[in-house]
């Protein structure tokens, strides 16, 4: 394949992984993916009484509320495009910065491999992430009734969290939606997986593109553990992007102000009892 033609097959792996990303974001909440960590026991009946509708309800409740104690985290990041046999073609790694409501900075602590392939395929996909929290690209591609149907499939556990399973039906063909299956813990009714694929066909050029992430619940808050994006791109094969996120620390700058107010207090001289 010509570069000209290697650099447009990944401008269109770049638009496919920043697609995914923004809406599994929107989360807060099969071959090679089928080696992604979690499923591994069976699927139980769903307990009397819980409805698609029950789901979407507090989902909504708890996501509000999560989303209003979250300030601030910083995540390490590792960015990595591989192909089937496993050889890694690219990798960035650096941390990710989130200020609440809006604000995200990433900052490249090391990088290999192939510059072109970071450079029309990953640094787009992060740099688009960072835009979509910043409010510059919004679509609406949230979990909820306006966008989805959700057909409850019982109940399942995914490592140590016991979840509803639900197939997320898309009520239109939009690429921002997904189609495919929902993990949501019973107790914190949060997304712990989704697995599935855009709800429209990208393009001519994109074959196929699926993708499964999972969240991990840090310090009261379920934040992304691993994402894995399948494409197969007419003429140029097929390619996996994988995102590992470790070593979270949550609301470090709220913890810290407070550590201080406790510490000023204590500073302060006590009054003298005449």
């Amino acid at each position: 394949m010509s570069k000209r033609n290697t650099k447009r097959a990944l401008a269109m792996i770049a638009g496919v992984f920043a697609l995914v990303t923004a809406f599994i974001m929107d989360a807060r909440a099969q071959s090679v993916l089928e080696s992604s960590p979690g499923i591994g026991t069976p699927l139980e009946p769903l307990r009397p009484g819980i409805s698609g509708g029950q789901l979407f309800e507090e989902l909504a409740a708890h996501n509000e509320l999560r989303k209003s104690e979250l300030r601030d985290y910083t995540v390490l990041r590792m960015y990595q495009v591989v192909d089937l046999k496993g050889k890694v073609h690219a990798e960035e790694i650096g941390q990710m910065e989130f200020r609440a409501p809006d604000q995200k900075m990433f900052l490249v602590t090391s990088e290999s491999g192939s510059g072109l392939v970071r450079k029309m395929a990953l640094r787009p996909l992060i740099s688009s992430e960072i835009k979509t929290a910043a409010g510059k690209e919004h679509h609406d591609s949230a979990i909820s009734p306006a966008n989805y149907s959700l057909d409850l499939l019982g109940e399942q556990q995914v490592g140590p969290y016991h979840c509803y399973v639900a197939q997320a039906v898309p009520k239109r063909k939009d690429k921002y939606l997904f189609e495919g299956k929902l993990w949501i813990d019973a107790d914190d009714y949060a997304v712990v997986r989704i697995e599935g694929h855009p709800a429209k066909k990208l393009s001519f050029w994109i074959e196929r593109a699926d993708f499964v992430r999972q969240y991990q619940k840090v310090d009261g808050f379920w934040l992304p553990q691993r994402d894995e994006t399948f494409v197969q791109v007419r003429l140029y094969g097929k390619k996996v992007l994988t995102i590992q996120h470790q070593n979270y620390t949550v609301n470090a700058a709220q913890n810290k102000q407070g550590q201080t107010n406790i510490e000023q207090a204590r500073a302060q001289p006590v009054p003298e009892i005449n």
